[in-house]
């Protein structure tokens, strides 16, 4: 009964019903928005196959005339990709600024991983619109709307000490009030987001951990606002000061970490791996080739015993060095690596502090399109890429034929 009596009285104020349909629309439309985004990309990702045997179908004809393999692997592209997980929906995540679908070739693959370059996590700052940002940036505005008055607006009206003396529990009245108010937010934020999750077919365990950060994240504004409007300033003070915090912890300190972090914690760009690989790999046409050969064969020796080079152009040379330009920035690329990784473990840190780079940083982890998930499929892509030249290698090195059979033969992307 108070709790229904309740519901009517805060119906009949007139920042309720807008405050909660605004929130049960963004909540819609990020959901919305997110699902066609994947669904985006799970059509690219279905194009693949028919894409990749049409060239494949063209390159063959080409290497007919001449069956050369190291034709075949220079000119034949392999499609990767990184299906995006059930929830990515929620949260974008890198998905938004790296890329899920990779076509690479048996050359050198540091510059072929790194030319769309990839970025660290910007999880302090706003990114797309999803549910994720709806929840991080504006679901914090409206508790703010809804409870910043909440005790000022009765003292202003001269109704507060009625109130009290009406109501012997006072902290079961304005925990009754504060929570229905926060009940019905988080109402209007998770039953999109069930909807979603229930459309594409998200593990349930996923889907409630999500709504289990998404509560926590609430009640902490929710805390914040309860607090500043108990210190007894009036209702545009306490307004002002919690959108001064608003700004503070979602916006300006949540960048400040980031740049913190990348000055703390600098790391080279992949694009310049890619330059010192093609510098490496450039300058290989002007060396002597059995000093390229010797270095190559220090760490292949499997292919030491084959037909030296001759002093004209051969596969093998050209893919000796393309090899040996990896070589040359695999210090460099672990380096890169274990940076980003650096940064993210402290964003990760930072996340204690601040909720929303907090509540960003769980939801991208669970919707599997963090930092993380970003270098696994670097590391699959890496995996496949020693897999195609070890396939292509025992053609060049043994100077066999590369038919028209034997497209059909080269790994494929799993």
């Amino acid at each position: 009964m108070l709790w229904r009596h309740e519901l009517r009285l805060f119906l009949r104020q007139r920042v309720a019903w807008p405050a909660l349909l605004l929130t049960l629309f963004l909540a819609i439309a990020s959901v919305v928005a997110g699902l066609a985004e994947v669904e985006r990309q799970r059509a690219a990702i279905a194009r693949i196959p028919a894409l990749q045997a049409e060239d494949v179908g063209a390159i063959a004809k080409f290497v007919a005339r001449e069956p050369d393999a190291g034709y075949a692997a220079y000119y034949t592209p392999h499609a990767t990709w990184d299906a995006p997980s059930p929830l990515a929906f929620a949260a974008i995540g890198q998905r938004d600024v790296a890329p899920y679908i990779l076509r690479i070739r048996a050359l050198g693959q540091e510059g072929q991983l790194y030319d769309s370059e990839l970025y660290n996590a910007e999880l302090a700052l706003p990114g797309r619109f999803d549910w994720a940002f709806v929840l991080t940036y504006l679901a914090p505005l409206i508790l703010i709307v809804l409870l910043h008055d909440l005790v000022s607006s009765e003292r202003e009206s001269g109704r507060l000490a009625l109130l009290m003396a009406m109501n012997g529990g006072r902290w079961r009245f304005w925990a009754r009030r504060i929570g229905l108010r926060l009940g019905l937010v988080y109402a209007a934020l998770i039953v999109p987001l069930a909807a979603g999750a229930l459309y594409a077919a998200a593990p349930l365990w996923s889907t409630a951990q999500i709504a289990g950060h998404a509560l926590g994240y609430c009640l902490i504004w929710t805390a914040l606002a309860a607090g500043i409007g108990a210190i007894g300033l009036s209702s545009v003070a306490n307004a002002a000061s919690l959108a001064a915090g608003w700004l503070a912890l979602t916006l300006i300190l949540p960048a400040l970490a980031n740049l913190a972090i990348n000055a703390a914690i600098p790391a080279r760009q992949g694009i310049e791996l890619t330059l010192a690989q093609r510098e490496v790999i450039h300058a290989g046409w002007d060396k002597p080739k059995q000093a390229t050969m010797a270095a190559f064969f220090r760490s292949h020796p499997e292919w030491r015993d084959t037909k030296p080079v001759g002093l004209g152009f051969h596969w093998k040379w050209y893919y000796a060095f393309q090899q040996l330009g990896d070589q040359s920035v695999a210090d460099q690329s672990r380096a890169y690596r274990a940076a980003l990784m650096r940064r993210d473990s402290w964003a990760r840190r930072i996340g204690w502090v601040l909720p929303a780079v907090g509540v960003q940083t769980a939801l991208h982890r669970i919707a599997r399109t963090d930092l993380t998930a970003q270098l696994a499929y670097q590391d699959r892509i890496r995996r496949y890429h020693t897999q195609l030249r070890r396939f292509y290698y025992p053609y060049i090195f043994n100077d066999i034929a590369f038919t028209d059979a034997d497209f059909g033969k080269a790994p494929r992307w799993r």
